[in-house]
């Protein structure tokens, strides 16, 4: 009986606090209304976890025909509804962040970021689904995930998208304005999305997370407007404004040119969170120093790109510097590593910031970017290399950069068929799906002596090897006596008077 998975989805929402047992009958009405549900018989709710519930209704959704298409982004859609009916208005969100934050700023994030589980803005069940594992480098124990919890477009989706009348509303998946928003084929629901106000270096901005959690907390800081992401001065002050709000987050930019930024490069927006990654993590190479920064503490990262980290318990004193070091950057060239300010009038240089509260003390760390292409490496210079692409051939953004993974879902049917493949010593030259891996496994495949047992775990490890040698692409200035004295021609250029 139907009924009885309303009233499971109303327990869940009044165990999880979403609606408190006075709105219990008005929740009620709203999803028989939305159901297109005459009446309800009382009874006992049916038993299961939100996604089994959510997955029922949907089904008489469909057996009613209030949903057109029994798939993914019509069923998504259409649950997202029944949750934003269930989801605290967001004053009453605010008001309560607020009144935690007066508590301490973890008591906030910590009932923000449950608030956004509990109303399947985040789907914890399909997060779970994502595959990670960590392998050692050289250069720390890098983090692995195949993104399986972001659900592709279904074909009747996108035939479906193409007759839709264009719309400029939201106008990108990042505007506030997707807080409560319908969605449609080609834009997900946010009826039950909650965003948090917050001020950065004077400008209006607002606290998220991600539906899609690569990593602890993954939160998201986006402006207010709809303006393209630039790195500039303003962008040290607002990373610094925020780990000021939240000292146990880390928060970080993409860059700001095509190649080297992230996906969306049309809204102004950070990224950052409860976790520590490798780079984080990484040991200082060499210590440097800037003239007339005496009380900044400087030095390059050990880490396949190139990283200046600068750490400093004056907000003002470690913007000015960083913003010295971004101006220099930005104009600079030196043919010998061949790195070029701009060709053809095309800027190439730019930075990829990620700041951090160490104990009272600031801390920024600057990734040198360049987005040249050449003929040999069409795709970027300092991109992940052809040769690698059979794992990752994406842009290398902010959370790549600190040393988490986030590669393709296609990985988990392939790696698993390329296991099988290998214990039954199959050729895989001509295999549809597989052949683009050939030359990638020829290289270890020698290394190693494969049974049921381990061969998974292996190929596990060689994708790591291999986002290893991803970022060393993606470096400006190679790990090498040759790369670290053209990093240093750099720091001596931006001491010059």
């Amino acid at each position: 009986m139907i009924d009885s998975y309303v009233y499971a989805l109303v327990d869940y929402a009044e165990r999880n606090f979403l609606i408190s047992d006075l709105d219990r009958c008005y929740a009620v009405n709203r999803l028989i209304e939305a159901l297109g549900m005459d009446e309800i018989t009382p009874c006992e709710s049916a038993k299961g976890d939100l996604e089994s519930i959510l997955a029922r209704l949907c089904d008489y959704a469909f057996e009613k025909g209030i949903i057109k298409e029994n798939t993914t982004t019509y069923r998504d859609l259409f649950d997202t509804k029944l949750m934003g009916l269930l989801t605290p208005a967001p004053s009453v969100v605010i008001n309560t962040f607020r009144e935690r934050y007066a508590g301490s700023p973890e008591l906030a994030t910590k009932y923000y970021y449950a608030l956004s589980r509990a109303t399947d803005y985040i789907r914890t069940y399909r997060v779970k689904k994502d595959l990670k594992w960590t392998v050692d480098s050289d250069y720390g124990a890098i983090d692995i995930t195949v993104n399986l919890s972001k659900p592709e477009k279904d074909p009747k989706a996108i035939a479906a998208a193409k007759l839709l009348k264009q719309s400029g509303y939201p106008k990108c998946a990042l505007c506030p304005e997707n807080e409560g928003y319908a969605g449609r084929v080609n834009a997900a629901a946010r009826q039950n999305h909650r965003i948090i106000p917050i001020e950065l270096a004077g400008k209006e901005w607002f606290l998220q997370y991600s539906p899609y959690v690569y990593y602890n907390e993954h939160c998201i800081a986006l402006s207010a407007e709809h303006v393209p992401m630039k790195i500039d001065r303003s962008s040290f002050e607002k990373i610094l404004d925020f780990v000021d709000l939240f000292p146990h987050y880390f928060i970080g930019s993409n860059a700001d040119l095509p190649i080297v930024g992230g996906s969306i490069l049309t809204h102004d927006h950070m990224q950052g969170g409860n976790y520590s990654f490798a780079m984080a993590k990484a040991e200082d190479e060499r210590e440097i120093s800037f003239e007339g920064y005496g009380d900044v503490k400087a030095a390059i990262v050990k880490w396949p790109m190139s990283v200046i980290r600068l750490t400093c318990d004056s907000k003002s004193r470690l913007v000015e510097l960083a913003d010295k070091i971004l101006v220099k950057w930005r104009a600079y060239s030196d043919p010998e590593a061949y790195v070029f300010a701009s060709t053809d009038g095309e800027p190439h240089n730019t930075i990829t910031p990620i700041g951090r509260r160490v104990g009272e003390a600031y801390q920024l760390d600057l990734v040198l970017r360049n987005n040249i292409t050449t003929k040999e490496h069409p795709m970027g210079l300092y991109h992940p290399h052809s040769e690698l692409h059979n794992i990752k051939k994406e842009n290398i953004g902010l959370i790549e950069v600190m040393g988490l993974a986030v590669l393709p879902a296609r990985l988990k049917a392939e790696m698993e068929a390329l296991t099988e493949a290998i214990l039954e010593n199959k050729d895989i030259s001509e295999d549809e799906m597989l052949s683009k891996h050939k030359a990638w496994l020829d290289t270890f495949k020698d290394k190693y002596s494969f049974d049921s047992s381990n061969t998974f775990s292996i190929l596990q490890k060689e994708i790591g090897n291999t986002f290893v040698k991803v970022l060393e692409d993606a470096g400006v200035y190679k790990y090498t006596a040759e790369g670290r004295r053209a990093f240093m021609r750099f720091i001596d250029a931006v001491n010059e008077k």
